[in-house]
């Protein structure tokens, strides 16, 4: 039943015509008219900036403090999906949600990714059941670039960004290369397929079709404790994105993309083994239409809308949770660009998403059911005013009003200010709140990945309320073999009005809302940027995090379990006469985090007793997780139309001791392999080529 309506509704997205938002003034200048392309390198300044092969690098021209991974960054490491795209950055950790699923999950701000929010060429993506895996189902190939923006950001794409947002910009249309293929092997036999063709059909029409497979073949179990390190796994993904442009200056783009991912983990080798069965389909079909109002095109109207279905049939040993989730999202807007100085943008959208649940969950405790339909909805009405003084001064103040189903009518307050007293500083500020509902379950979905109770609100959709508040300061230093030195520092806080808590115990996880109490998290970044010579770039970047949280019981703030105090990266690349030869090289300083209160009953051998054994020590010391390396290498040869690379990860070997508590009774109420904060997997090399079909003059 569920593969024909799957099938019936790819039929159905598969005939809509649809469109973008996008529109060209009389002297073919592409004209920004909703901030819908505001992440893309349109600009001549943008062209030059990024037309270096240098990775990563802070963004000199956006309002907002926006760290860009380019296309060149992409291609510093294997990059085999969106998740593996951050290795480089400081700002962005990505870690494992557990030990058992291959969810990965991010952090921006010191804070879980469900507090950024993700967009797909500025289209929110990546929300409920499609958060958890939804890194994964990105292929780094696919895409030409991601831009990172710290904190509270436009109003245009909605009320849900707390800690920033990351844009992803796929591979496009327009794009001259009808053939792109990309293929991997890494030692642990994972496999990697990507492949892009992007066609130009007359001056008018022009698409782009993009297909990815992946999978493993032979399942590990390195540290011998009965688990797959790994899940065996198997993806299919496939897009196909058009474009259209009119004489007039309207454009149409229209795309539908579909996958599906089958995923099996958990014990081995025994009788009535506690396995993880995951089986997750989706269907996405979106449009934007951009149409000018005037010649000139200082007045223009543009709609967006998505709509997607995700499906996830899943398994936790006697944990049954499978679910479905239809969203769809839309934005109508109205933009006015009185002069050079001034222009302000009008607007309507809503979000709509509706859950229907079926989750059982068998504990020693007893059983828990949840079955049925939940709705979750909001619509509101925003204006954003932008004000510009040449080059030197940009002030963005926006407000956005919006009615939420069953939480009533709030406001939204966002500011963004940039200033350049002269050419080598910028200064930048912004603040602002985020509102955004809670789905507890598949927001922390390693919790299936234990045989704890569960208590509280876990059913619950309480909207979480947080402000943002933050500002970066760069120098660009003129020094180097390019005008690429720079040094900068920034600072951002994130203090909840309301959050979802998710508080665990040795046996027991509540889930609880806040309520009151205090939690915030506060974030300070120093990057550094430098060509030494001609072709060698060393970018160094130090993140410290203060996350506080105040549980049920304690008198004051605490720090956050499971949250790294600090990260430091270090990248090296450097590339020989015309980029025949590109060597890339990073390192990076992990720090500790502390664990929750249970976990310092843990002993290095994995056994747990409340008093430490004689001859045993315990496994945190002062009930932190150590400091740990990681190190990456890649060395890529280039020929005409080749790119042939190998490399390795995790160099030093690092992996986190015993990562699953009670591995050997799966059954007991200790049994727990969700408490991650390191490498699961050891060192792994990888070998791959990129072949490019440029299309002929």
């Amino acid at each position: 039943m569920k593969s024909r309506i799957f099938i019936s509704i790819l039929a159905a997205i598969m005939s809509m015509a649809a469109a973008a938002a996008q529109v060209v003034d009389k002297h073919g200048h592409v004209v920004d008219t909703t901030d819908i392309y505001a992440e893309r390198s349109d600009s001549l300044d943008a062209a030059v900036f990024t037309s270096s092969a240098q990775g990563n690098y802070i963004s000199r021209f956006k309002d907002v403090r926006t760290e860009v991974i380019s296309a060149a960054g992409l291609c510093k490491m294997a990059c085999c999906n969106l998740a593996e795209s951050f290795e480089n950055s400081a700002s962005v950790t990505v870690g494992y949600s557990d030990a058992v699923t291959g969810a990965r999950q991010i952090r921006l701000l010191g804070l879980s990714g469900v507090y950024t929010q993700m967009l797909d060429e500025t289209r929110p993506v990546m929300r409920g059941l499609s958060a958890p895996f939804g890194l994964s189902y990105v292929p780094g190939q696919w895409l030409e670039s991601i831009q990172i923006a710290k904190g509270s950001s436009s109003v245009i794409n909605g009320v849900e960004c707390m800690t920033g947002q990351i844009n992803m910009e796929h591979r496009k249309p327009t794009d001259e290369k009808p053939l792109f293929l990309n293929a991997a092997v890494m030692s642990d036999t994972k496999m990697d397929l990507n492949v892009a063709s992007s066609l130009q059909m007359g001056y008018k029409w022009s698409t782009v079709l993009l297909g990815h497979v992946s999978g493993n073949i032979k399942p590990h179990d390195s540290n011998q404790d009965g688990f797959l390190d790994e899940p065996k796994m198997l993806q299919f993904n496939v897009a196909n994105r058009w474009l259209y442009m009119a004489d007039n200056g309207t454009q149409v783009r229209f795309g539908v993309r579909a996958i599906q991912d089958n995923r099996h983990g958990g014990q081995i080798g025994v009788e009535n083994p506690w396995v993880s069965d995951i089986l997750n389909r989706s269907l996405n079909g979106y449009l934007k239409v951009g149409v000018p109002l005037n010649e000139e095109n200082t007045q223009n109207i543009a709609l967006v809308a998505d709509y997607s279905y995700q499906d996830m049939d899943s398994y936790f040993g006697a944990t049954k949770y499978i679910a479905g989730q239809h969203s769809a999202f839309a934005n109508l807007l109205y933009q006015n660009v009185i002069n050079e100085s001034h222009r302000f943008t009008l607007g309507l959208n809503g979000t709509f998403d509706r859950y229907n649940e079926d989750f059982t969950r068998t504990v020693f405790a007893g059983t828990t059911e949840k079955n049925g339909i939940t709705d979750l909805a909001n619509a509101g009405v925003f204006g954003e005013y932008t004000f510009n003084s040449g080059e030197k001064f940009s002030a963005i103040a926006g407000l956005r009003g919006d009615w939420f189903y069953n939480q009533g009518f709030k406001v939204s307050p966002r500011v963004t200010l940039k200033y350049m007293p002269v050419d080598e500083i910028v200064i930048r500020a912004n603040g602002g709140r985020g509102l955004r509902y809670s789905t507890p379950l598949v927001d922390n979905i390693g919790v299936f990945s234990t045989s704890k109770e569960f208590l509280g609100a876990y059913n619950e959709h309480i909207l979480e309320d947080a402000w943002t508040f933050g500002g970066n300061f760069t120098y660009y230093i003129p020094v180097g073999a390019t005008s690429n030195t720079y040094v900068s520092f920034d600072y951002f806080r994130t203090q909840f009005a309301q959050q979802m808590v998710v508080d665990y115990g040795q046996t027991q996880i509540d889930f609880y809302a806040l309520d009151g109490r205090t939690s915030f998290t506060d974030n300070y970044q120093l990057d550094f940027s430098i060509d030494p010579v001609e072709r060698f770039n060393i970018t160094a970047t130090f993140r410290y995090t203060n996350a506080k949280q105040e549980f049920k019981g304690s008198k004051a703030p605490v720090e956050k379990p499971m949250t790294s105090r600090f990260k430091g990266v270090l990248n090296l690349q450097y590339a020989t006469n015309l980029n025949k030869w590109i060597f890339d090289f990073t390192a990076s300083l992990n720090g500790s985090c502390k664990v929750y209160d249970f976990m310092n009953m843990i002993n290095e051998d994995g056994s747990m007793t409340v008093s430490p054994m004689e001859g045993v020590a315990r496994m945190y010391k002062n009930g932190r997780t150590p400091v740990y390396p990681m190190l990456y290498a890649q060395v890529t040869r280039r020929f005409k139309g080749w790119d042939v690379y190998v490399g390795a990860e995790n160099l030093t070997n690092y992996t986190q001791k015993n990562p699953i508590i009670g591995a050997s009774n799966p059954a007991q109420p200790k049994f727990d392999a969700s408490c991650i904060w390191g490498p699961l997997m050891g060192i792994k090399a990888h070998v791959g080529f990129r072949f490019t079909l440029w299309k002929k003059a």
